[in-house]
């Protein structure tokens, strides 16, 4: 471990070290930027650039992809070259300037690959240095993911609220304007907040011309149980990954917007989810503390598997009110209730799984390991892009039918992998014990000596 907890006056949030603040307002400007952008993305490409329905599903799926394909090509140039920190301020400048360009729309294309091409250094190197900020036998460590996912999603509630509504009214290049202006405020509170974060260990950065390949450092068991939950994670996020795509088309023609005399804006639904992240994992956290003192607590991947049922059940829900209606106008009550019942099962899932990749990551390969948790996002969007051009082909109570079963089949594939996630984890918690005790003797020594 690279660094230990910070003295007791670092601790701001939730009791948690200062540099995790200043890592949460960094992702939470990033989020801001990339989910402002995307909650008008499929409604400029069918509405300005009058792009048909299942070209933008595909066009939106692809970029979504490579924005988490990326990813793992910056992750390893950031573990063996450039570090995190300098990862992370290249990334975030390549990303503003592909916010900015989006207000052009002949850069249109080249603004979505710029954009990708910066998160690919951004994404992996911002969370994985969140284990450097705790020592080994911290307990605070386990939910640091969780609190870290709240602050993240407080820019993703933000975003269609702010780039939306400017989108909407004002005119898509303003909504596309402040992206920008949000990337480089994240990246501006990065630079100013580097003191608070633990010092990066450069002897730990790979040599040039070393000949390491990723695995390097994993034993056989950790290797097949990282790729099972990639594939079950893909499974699940081409139905999770359908709310800024499809499930954004329903809300503008299938949901009654109406509130009294005002219309919702569509663009606004989005922030339901975030805003649901924000009031309800303080919830989840208060129960898991609970179940975790009583020895009822579920197990990480176990917690995975009850979000994608959830999930599923939220698509049920769907499908029952689209099938009900027939054809005609749903309540925007309904959409409502399925981003609660959603939003309850991604709190289960995602920041379990990220927790998961960064814990089980050697030190060498904090930022690789990150980033192998977003190819799952890549390979997932990209089957969500296929997944979203069936929308103009199936019944639409149908089409959240399948979105449903495909989330349960993910929920399986977690159950099974349960058991060997149970006996790596106990096995990587001796060990984590067994270097404390190391260490601790070793402190105690060079006290007596002096």
């Amino acid at each position: 471990m690279t660094a230990a907890t910070g003295p007791a006056d670092a601790k701001s949030w939730f009791g948690q070290p200062r540099g995790l603040t200043i890592l949460i307002l960094t992702n939470m400007w990033e989020t801001f930027s990339y989910y402002g952008m995307r909650a008008l993305l499929v409604y400029y490409m069918t509405m300005e650039l009058l792009i048909e329905q299942g070209m933008s599903s595909v066009i939106y799926g692809t970029y979504t992809a490579f924005a988490y394909f990326t990813p793992i090509f910056g992750g390893i140039i950031a573990d063996r070259w450039l570090g995190k920190r300098r990862a992370v301020i290249l990334g975030g400048s390549i990303m503003a300037l592909g916010h900015f360009m989006m207000t052009f729309e002949p850069l249109f294309y080249i603004a979505l690959a710029t954009i990708a091409l910066g998160n690919g250094f951004f994404l992996p190197s911002l969370p994985s240095q969140i284990n450097d900020l705790f020592a080994a036998n911290d307990p605070r460590r386990p939910w640091a993911y969780n609190i870290y996912y709240v602050g993240v999603n407080i820019g993703g509630f933000l975003a269609p609220l702010i780039c939306g509504t400017l989108g909407e009214f004002y005119g898509w290049h303003y909504g596309f304007g402040a992206a920008g202006i949000g990337m480089a405020a994240g990246l501006a509170i990065y630079v100013w907040g580097g003191k608070y974060l633990p010092v990066e260990d450069r002897s730990r950065i790979t040599p040039t011309g070393a000949r390491v390949k990723f695995w390097d450092g994993f034993d056989r068991p950790t290797l097949m149980l990282l790729g099972g939950l990639l594939l079950a994670v893909t499974v699940f996020r081409s139905a999770y990954e359908q709310v800024g795509n499809t499930v954004a088309l329903w809300a503008d023609s299938g949901v009654d917007r109406a509130a009294g005399s005002l219309e919702i804006p569509m663009t606004w639904f989005q922030s339901l989810n975030p805003l649901l992240v924000i009031l309800m994992t303080p919830l989840l956290l208060a129960r898991w503390r609970r179940q975790a003192a009583t020895g009822t607590e579920a197990s990480p991947v176990q917690k995975m598997a009850i979000g994608a049922m959830i999930v599923a059940g939220a698509y049920v829900l769907l499908a029952v009110v689209a099938g009900w209606q027939d054809g005609a106008r749903a309540s925007w009550l309904w959409l409502a209730a399925f981003f609660v019942v959603l939003t309850t099962g991604e709190l289960y899932i995602l920041p379990n799984g990220l927790g998961i990749f960064a814990r089980l990551a050697p030190q060498r390969l904090g930022a690789s390991t990150v980033a192998s948790w977003f190819f799952a996002t890549f390979t997932g969007s990209l089957a969500g892009g296929l997944v979203g051009s069936l929308w103009s082909v199936l019944p639409v109570p149908a089409y959240f039918a399948l979105l449903a079963a495909i989330a349960a089949a993910a929920a399986l594939l977690l159950r099974m992998l349960d058991k060997p996630a149970r006996a790596i984890f106990a096995s990587r918690a001796e060990a984590e014990q067994a270097e404390a005790r190391v260490a601790a003797a070793t402190d105690d020594s060079a006290a007596i000596r002096v």
